[in-house]
C-alpha cells in the first residue's frame, strides 16, 4: 500500500504553536486507495488580526483535538533516532528537546538514540586529523575512534542531557558499552572501515527500569565487542534495533529528507504511508536508493521484530516529532508492518 502526500510548509508550520494546518491539494491522489486512512487533526488558520481570547481558545482546541492520539499512545515506548540538520541547527535542536519532554509530560515514553557527525568532524579537524570517508562510512582508525567516543559519549551525548533536563524532563544519559546495552560486532568490511561496527545484541535490561521511572534515556551509539574493543555504530541502525528490544510502538528517524518519494526527481511526490512489500517493490524498481536504503532496511527489520510502526520525517520541519505522532498527516513517510 502507498499513498502519497504533498510536502508541508516550514513557513506554515512555524506559524503555529504545536501542531500545523494541513490539507491536501486535489491534483495528490493516492497510487493505492488506503482501506484504513489516518484520522486527520484538523487545524484552522489563525487570522493576524484576531483577539487573545481567540487565540488562547485556538490553542485549546488544539490541544482537544490531539486527545485521541495522547490516549492512543499513553504508556508507549517510542524511540527517536536524533541527527542531521536537527542536531545542528540550535532552533530545531529546541524544537526536538521540548517535543521529546512534552510527549514525555503527557504519558508517553521516549527514548532518544543520537550520532554526532558534524561535531565528529570538528574535533577530529582540532587534533589534526582530516576525516575520512568511504561510500558514505567513516574510516575509524584508533585515533578516530578514541575522539569519536569522546565526543560521542562525553560531549554530545551530555549536552543532550542537560537540554532535556533544562527544558523540564529527567533524561539519564548512556552509551552501548553501559550495562552491555549494545554488542558490538566488526562490519564485513572492517579492513577497510576500521573500527565502524555493527549491532550483534542488544540487552535492554537497563532502560526498562529508567523507562518505567519516567526518565528519557538518551543513548550514543558507541559500543564494545566481545573483547572489549570500541566500535562506532550507525545510529539508525541502533535505533532500530534498541527500538525492537524495547518492545517499542513506534520508530521514528529524524532525517534531512521530507521521507521517502515516488518520485525521486519530484519532491512533491512525498509518499504518506506504505507497508513493506511496497517499500521492497520501491527498492526493487530503483525508487529508493543511496543513504535511503540503510534507512528503509533499519526500519522493516525494527518492524519484523515487533515494532508496530516506523516513521522517516524531515528534521528540518519545526515539531516534526509532534506532528508525526500527535496527529494522522505527519511530516514523512510512515511504514507499516
Amino acid at each position: 500500500m502507498l499513498l502519497t502526500k504533498p510536502q508541508l510548509s516550514s513557513s506554515l508550520l512555524a506559524s503555529t504553536p504545536l501542531f500545523t494546518p494541513a490539507s491536501t491539494p486535489n491534483h495528490a491522489k493516492p497510487i493505492v486507495a488506503s482501506h484504513a486512512p489516518r484520522r486527520r487533526l484538523r487545524i484552522s488558520a489563525t487570522s493576524t488580526a484576531v483577539s487573545p481570547g481567540a487565540t488562547a481558545l485556538s490553542r485549546v482546541d488544539v490541544l482537544s483535538e490531539a486527545l485521541p492520539f495522547i490516549q492512543r499512545f499513553k504508556g508507549k515506548t517510542v524511540v527517536v533516532k536524533y541527527g542531521g540538520a536537527a542536531m545542528k541547527s540550535p532552533e530545531l535542536q529546541s524544537s526536538v528537546i521540548r517535543d521529546l519532554v512534552l510527549l514525555s509530560c503527557v504519558g508517553l515514553r521516549p527514548v532518544l538514540v543520537h550520532g554526532g557527525g558534524p561535531e565528529i568532524n570538528s574535533w577530529l579537524l582540532r587534533v589534526g586529523v582530516e576525516p575520512q570517508f568511504r561510500n558514505g562510512l567513516r574510516v575509524t582508525d584508533a585515533l578516530t575512534m578514541e575522539v569519536v567516543e569522546m565526543v560521542l559519549v562525553g560531549k554530545v551525548n551530555k549536552n543532550l542531557v542537560s537540554l532535556i533536563n533544562l527544558a523540564g524532563g529527567t533524561a539519564v544519559g548512556l552509551c552501548g558499552k553501559d550495562a552491555r546495552l549494545i554488542t558490538a560486532r566488526p562490519s564485513p568490511n572492517a579492513a577497510a572501515l576500521g573500527f565502524v561496527g555493527e549491532v550483534a545484541r542488544v540487552d535492554a535490561s537497563v532502560l526498562h527500569p529508567i523507562i518505567a521511572s519516567g526518565h528519557i534515556p538518551v543513548i550514543a551509539t558507541v559500543a564494545a565487542d566481545e573483547t572489549g574493543q570500541a566500535y562506532n555504530i550507525n545510529a539508525d541502525t541502533a535505533a532500530g534495533e534498541i527500538a525492537a528490544a524495547v518492545g517499542a510502538e513506534k520508530l521514528l528517524l529524524l532525517t534531512d529528507v521530507s521521507g521517502i518519494l515516488a518520485d525521486r526527481n519530484d519532491p512533491g511526490s512525498l509518499v504518506k504511508e506504505i507497508d513493506i512489500a511496497g517499500v521492497r517493490q520501491m527498492v526493487s524498481g530503483g525508487q529508493v536508493a543511496g543513504g535511503m536504503i540503510p534507512k528503509v532496511e533499519c526500519c522493516v527489520r525494527a518492524l519484523a521484530q515487533g515494532v508496530h510502526t516506523a516513521s522517516i520525517i524531515d528534521g528540518r520541519v519545526p515539531h516534526s516529532l509532534l506532528l508525526e505522532i500527535l496527529t494522522d498527516e505527519g511530516t514523512g513517510t510512515m511504514i507499516t508492518g
